[in-house]
């Protein structure tokens, strides 16, 4: 047996190559990560709202069916909790 084969076979090599490839996207997706939050930060600066803005993200990543829905469930909600509440009825003693 080669000194990259261990006890069961499987080649040392390959899997210190997928372990690195792996480290490299965990560190890619690090800086990835630090770049969107210095957008963020340039975009409050200028004086916009993240909140508003990561959900203008949330919403482009759905479908428009799916948009459309949530938005009709929502204003359906909202209406519901506008509505005046029913009195209770007084029962006979």
């Amino acid at each position: 047996m080669s000194d990259t084969t261990d006890t069961v076979g499987v080649a040392g090599d390959r899997i210190r190559s997928i372990i690195e490839r792996i480290e490299r996207l965990d560190e890619e997706i690090k800086d990835l990560m630090e770049t969107k939050k210095e957008i963020f930060g340039e975009a409050k600066g200028e004086g916009l709202d993240v909140k508003v803005l990561k959900e203008i993200l949330k919403l482009r990543k759905q479908d428009k069916d799916e948009r459309d829905e949530q938005e009709t469930l929502l204003d359906l909600y909202l209406r519901a909790m506008d509505a005046p509440t029913p009195a209770p009825v007084a029962q006979a003693a």
